[in-house]
């Protein structure tokens, strides 16, 4: 049986939603466009990690890039995103079905409920 190697692809929109510091980035320019300062504002790391998390993010095209002078503006590139969602769809119908199900229960239950006030 050959072995099988695992390796990270740099334009793999999932290893890129991986780490927690590029998902935060991501929820942020979800709100505008952000300079470099602006998103590295709110983390506790250098401003060095947050321009390699911003490049893997411009590699995978979650992300976009403009120059304009001598600030980097990034902004979010949703229709890149499809991907991430296309793949989080295959289980909508398990999540539906499990809602269904709560639902059911706590119609169940709340009839029970009714049941036993009315005794």
């Amino acid at each position: 049986m050959p072995s099988r190697s695992i390796h990270k692809s740099e334009n793999d929109v999932f290893v890129a939603i991986a780490h927690p510091v590029r998902r935060q980035i991501l929820e942020s320019l979800a709100q505008g466009s952000m300079t470099t300062n602006e998103i590295a504002q709110p983390f506790d790391v250098s401003r060095s990690a947050i321009s390699q998390h911003l490049a893997v993010l411009v590699d995978t095209g979650l992300v976009s890039r403009e120059k304009q002078g001598r600030t980097q503006v990034y902004q979010v590139q949703p229709d890149n995103l499809n991907e991430i969602y296309q793949w989080i769809q295959q289980f909508e119908g398990m999540w539906n079905a499990s809602l269904d199900r709560l639902g059911d229960l706590l119609d169940d239950m709340a009839n029970g409920m009714d049941s036993a006030d009315e005794a």
